[in-house]
């Protein structure tokens, strides 16, 4: 009898004040362990760029979905995090029998059972490669935006609600990549 597959579920991009929120879902092959998978934050950039390729040569499958601004905007930010974790999971193939997805809340929709895990990034080797995957995606989608929307900072603080992002939405107003559904682009949008 085969071992159960386990897809490991995490997103990158909950916070920022821009850009898409982006989510992985990662089933790992146990015949090709992956050496040094952790949380996504706890690792240099040349490190997740090097991890990135390993998982994506070595997973039994992967995919990485993006939920678009304009979908944060309608849904809400939790709503869009858990479509992208919906949309991650189904278009794995094969299909995993288990879903370990970081955090305290589940989509309603998936296509298979699942357990939420606080923290799983730092302790599930399969979620630590999702949050890999996730965050490397949306890093790049961030420096494309930002030969896109120059001034804003974006290749620096990908989107994060830093004091240059803060100035720089001062100075320059919203672009179409912000978030107008987050307080702080609110503010900027309509300033007392």
């Amino acid at each position: 009898m085969g071992s159960v597959l386990i897809a490991g579920v995490d997103e990158a991009g909950r916070g920022p004040l821009a850009g898409p929120v982006v989510v992985a879902a990662v089933i790992l092959d146990p015949a090709r362990p992956i050496a040094g998978l952790a949380d996504s934050k706890t690792l240099s950039a040349a490190r997740r760029e090097h991890l990135d390729s390993r998982i994506r040569e070595c997973a039994l499958a992967f995919s990485v979905v993006e939920i678009s601004v304009a979908d944060i905007d309608r849904l809400n930010i939790l709503q869009a995090t858990l479509l992208g974790m919906s949309r991650a999971l189904a278009a794995l193939s094969p299909v995993p029998e288990l879903a370990l997805i970081d955090g305290n809340r589940l989509p309603k929709d998936l296509v298979c059972a699942a357990r939420a895990i606080v923290d799983g990034d730092a302790t599930e080797p399969a979620i630590g490669a999702a949050s890999i995957l996730a965050k490397v995606a949306r890093d790049r989608i961030l420096c494309e935006l930002d030969t896109i929307h120059p001034g804003y900072g974006f290749a620096r603080h990908k989107g994060y609600p830093t004091r240059q992002h803060f100035a720089a939405l001062a100075r320059l107003g919203p672009c179409a990549a912000h978030r107008r559904s987050f307080a702080p682009v609110q503010r900027a949008l309509f300033p007392l």
